[in-house]
């Protein structure tokens, strides 16, 4: 398998290597290293070639509609690292998250830096909650889809912090709007408050357990993480009967309904893996299900920040005073 000219030496694609899914390097640096006897080469991989769905590990295969341009396994962090730059099916899963890791540590920057001065420390805590939120979960979903094919070890261990990122992301989304709802009312604050942290607790719990991550639970981690969210319809529904509709009116309601409604239509996209599944193969790189959840995860993320934003100038401008 290995070919020298003079210092010069380079590997070749061996057949069995492909079939289990693993990156080829060429070294015209260095001297190259026999497999081991699991098939695996010991030296770091730099280049590599995409595979089919077929060629792909047991662990790998996520989706069976993505037909090809799938990475191999590629055992050193750095290349997985530079596979950001090359076009692989992960290729939007990791921007469409990266760039919304950004965009919420600009948000977040902007917030801290211009209310300085007249916003207490308590509405800044509440905020900087849903910011470090937001990040965690873009942030740690950025990382699993860049590592994921280091090994398996590595697959599954950054598989549970990308869903304990969006356990985090959920609790740190509701607690703004349960502390502006009830801004002048401790106890249905306190209460709402803790009910949250404390289901979110038991989601993330589940989240961790190994049977969680399997391929075959997609549906249950669906229903898991949409469950918890709809949990914030308890003390909306509070709110609404004792402030009145036009009080919901006046907090944009509209796009709490429209934020909802971006994690439902992103969490239907993932669960029936639509539009691969009717044109399989033809999404393999751009638009496949998991990029358009990604997508409209981001987007709910943004009108949740906008509604919590006016929400919170409402109260701060003293449109509803609160009597000691």
């Amino acid at each position: 398998m290995v070919e020298e000219t003079g210092v010069r030496q380079r590997l070749v694609f061996d057949e069995n290597i492909v079939k289990n899914g693993e990156a080829v390097e060429i070294n015209n640096n260095e001297e190259t290293t026999c497999p081991n006897k699991n098939g695996l080469h010991k030296e770091h991989q730099s280049i590599w070639e995409v595979l089919d769905y077929e060629n792909l590990p047991e662990w790998l295969r996520d989706n069976e509609y993505l037909k090809s341009n799938h990475r191999p396994i590629v055992q050193n962090y750095a290349a997985c690292f530079r596979s950001i730059f090359k076009l692989h099916s992960e290729t939007g899963n990791i921007w469409t998250h990266l760039i919304g890791c950004l965009i919420f540590v600009a948000i977040a920057a902007y917030f801290w830096v211009n209310t300085e001065g007249h916003v207490s420390l308590h509405d800044k805590l509440v905020f900087l909650a849903f910011f470090a939120s937001a990040i965690l979960c873009l942030g740690l979903s950025t990382l699993f889809h860049t590592v994921c094919c280091h090994s398996a070890e590595v697959f599954v261990l950054f598989r549970k912090l990308d869903y304990l990122g969006i356990a985090v992301m959920i609790i740190g989304s509701m607690i703004p709007m349960v502390y502006y709802w009830f801004y002048c009312e401790t106890i249905p604050k306190l209460v709402y408050i803790s009910m949250i942290v404390v289901l979110g607790s038991v989601v993330i719990y589940v989240t961790l357990s190994p049977i969680f991550g399997q391929n075959n639970y997609r549906h249950l981690r669906a229903i898991v993480f949409a469950s918890m969210s709809f949990t914030i319809l308890i003390p909306a529904t509070h709110y609404a009967l004792t402030h009145g509709i036009y009080r919901l009116h006046l907090d944009r309601f509209d796009l709490f309904l429209l934020m909802g409604f971006l994690y439902i239509f992103g969490a239907v996209v993932y669960t029936t893996r639509i539009p691969e599944r009717f044109f399989p193969g033809k999404c393999d790189i751009w638009l496949h299900s998991h990029q358009l959840f990604h997508l409209l995860v981001v987007l709910g993320a943004i009108t949740h920040y906008i509604q919590a934003y006016e929400m919170a100038t409402h109260r701060l401008n003293g449109h509803m005073k609160c009597s000691n």
